[in-house]
């Protein structure tokens, strides 16, 4: 015995391929899939180009601001270079020697180029050919000083004039010379010697507006400091970044520092000088704004594709719940008028059978009775109890065959929807019937319990007896050799009569209770079951204006209560 609980124990009106004609989780996935692609892809690919435009665009004016930076400051450091250059220039070639070592002519120049310039001059100085210092003004003690044996003096005989790098010297304080040389008619030269403060570069770089945690400096060709810089140290430090390659214009590219951090550096080569302008922004703290924009366009790329999914997948589930409803309803109506159609020829078969097997036991009847009648009229045979047993044991057989054969005919002749007046115990009574044979071949006991108080109803009788034939005939399946069907008919209210169908069968599993009266749902799956019995019976007392309940407990059984009303609407 199956102890599994199922609607309807029949066989199958639909083959097994037929019933999995549709793959709905291949035909949702492929929905889904598709919908998805055709909304996301553009999306995506909208956005990260957007993205890469945006973040490349961002890069650029970084990048285009930088070197704009490198080259204003840079002709700002060469102006005043080549102004000072300018005026010791001037000087030299407006006064003779013999002036420029007078201490106060040459006093007055210091004060004058002080009081032009703004500041940057510290002291002049005059160098004769032979490398002496002949003459100085200014604060430290370096008239008679020799240079012969120093670079910068061998550079300005050289060349003529000569702007140093920044060093220490005798003032042991930061600074570079620019000096120019005169030569005289007689072959014989003189230099004229500046010593320029790097304060006002310091000015200078450190009021420059830069982004990026910025850091303005000049370094020489060595890559030594010689200005402060903010990140990489104080004057005459080494940069511990690769000194750039020469280039004669402004350039900007990207690094990295020993952190690893990413950098924009950007330089010039000052031309005439040993100086090296540099600007160093963190790339980081540059792209800081566009990082919170790329979070915003992030988030919204990921809301925007939640949300679409989400409605995706609502959607495709939704629509695929629709169409497998109506499928399926679609077939339990074909399955319903296919059942119909089946039942209506059993029924015109069993009212050909029962009428051609009353017309014989019409004739028996007739000639056992007249035995019988003789038998007990010529007084031969009337006390002749065993003879008188056989013919009535014959006429009993026959009422017996009789009223089987009305009870199929009553059974078969309503097939067609009609109201009428129905007793609902002798209705229940008759398809119980039905079942009394395989009830003793089992040993199961059937009771009926009908109220009192139960009135008759006004319904329709083919539907009923069909409701009534599913339901017991689900609880035959469920129920093993020697259980028990009760079934019990009383007054609800004035409107409605119940009608409880217990058993004490296998039972149904929770999970599965709330499933049982769906189309093609099954416990019973390989054993004949179709899965459209308790739908099919759902769907007659909905039709009929009646309600259906079902309790049950795994191993206990299971009851099903059907109400009706009392009049068909």
């Amino acid at each position: 015995m199956n102890q599994n609980r199922q609607a309807l124990n029949e066989k199958s009106a639909f083959p097994t391929s037929q019933k999995q004609r549709v793959n709905y989780r291949r035909i949702w996935k492929l929905v889904v899939f598709l919908t998805a692609g055709v909304s996301l892809l553009p999306l995506i690919f909208i956005t990260v180009i957007d993205y890469q435009v945006t973040q490349h665009a961002i890069e650029s004016e970084f990048l285009s601001r930088t070197t704009r930076t490198v080259s204003n400051t840079r002709r700002v450091i060469s102006f005043f270079l080549e102004e000072r250059k300018s005026a010791l220039n001037f000087i030299v070639h407006d006064n003779d020697l013999k002036t420029l070592e007078t201490p106060m002519r040459l006093a007055n120049i210091l004060e004058n180029l002080q009081n032009s310039f703004g500041g940057g001059f510290t002291d002049l100085g005059i160098v004769d050919s032979s490398g002496y210092q002949t003459n100085y003004v200014g604060p430290y003690p370096l008239k008679g000083k020799k240079y012969s044996n120093q670079d910068w003096y061998k550079h300005v005989v050289k060349q003529g004039t000569y702007i140093s790098d920044v060093f220490l010297g005798y003032r042991r304080a930061p600074h570079f010379v620019i000096a120019v040389k005169k030569t005289m008619q007689d072959g014989s030269f003189f230099i004229l010697r500046a010593a320029i403060s790097i304060t006002p570069f310091e000015a200078l770089l450190s009021n420059l507006e830069l982004g990026g945690l910025g850091d303005a400096f000049m370094i020489n060709h060595e890559g030594t400091l010689q200005t402060i810089s903010r990140n990489y140290g104080n004057v005459l430090g080494t940069l511990p970044l690769s000194v750039p390659k020469l280039s004669d214009t402004s350039q900007v590219y990207e690094g990295e520092n020993i952190m690893g951090h990413k950098l924009v550096i950007g330089y010039r080569f000052i031309d005439n000088s040993p100086f090296i302008l540099m600007i160093v922004k963190n790339k980081t703290e540059l792209m800081k704004s566009w990082f919170q924009t790329r979070l915003k366009l992030i988030a919204f790329l990921i809301g925007s594709i939640t949300v679409i999914l989400t409605v995706i997948l609502w959607t495709s589930g939704y629509m695929m719940k629709k169409i497998k409803i109506a499928d399926e309803r679609r077939l339990m109506t074909l399955h319903q008028i296919e059942y119909s159609n089946k039942m209506a020829s059993i029924g015109r078969l069993a009212s050909n059978v029962a009428h051609e097997i009353n017309n014989p036991l019409a004739i028996i009847n007739e000639k056992a009775g007249l035995i019988k009648d003789l038998f007990v009229f010529k007084g031969e045979y009337a006390k002749d109890e065993k003879l008188m047993g056989l013919v009535d044991s014959i006429l009993s057989s026959v009422k017996r065959a009789g009223t089987i054969t009305k009870r199929l005919l009553t059974f078969t002749r309503k097939f067609e929807s009609s109201l009428e007046k129905i007793n609902p115990g002798k209705l229940l009574d008759e398809v119980l019937g039905f079942f009394q044979r395989e009830a003793e071949y089992r040993d199961i006991s059937l009771n009926l319990n009908v109220s009192e108080n139960t009135p008759e109803i006004e319904s329709d009788r083919g539907r009923l007896q069909q409701l009534f034939v599913n339901i017991i005939n689900n609880a035959f399946a469920a129920i093993d050799d020697g259980g028990r069907i009760d079934i019990s008919v009383g007054l609800k209210n004035k409107h409605q009569i119940f009608i409880l169908f217990a058993d004490d069968g296998c039972g149904i599993e929770k999970k599965n209770l709330h499933r049982i009266f769906e189309p093609f749902f099954s416990t019973k799956t390989g054993s004949g079951g179709t899965g459209l019995g308790l739908s099919i019976t759902y769907n007659l007392i909905q039709e009929i204006g009646g309600e259906i309940g079902v309790d049950s407990e795994l191993g206990k059984g299971t009851t099903f209560k059907v109400t009706l009303p009392l009049k068909m609407k």
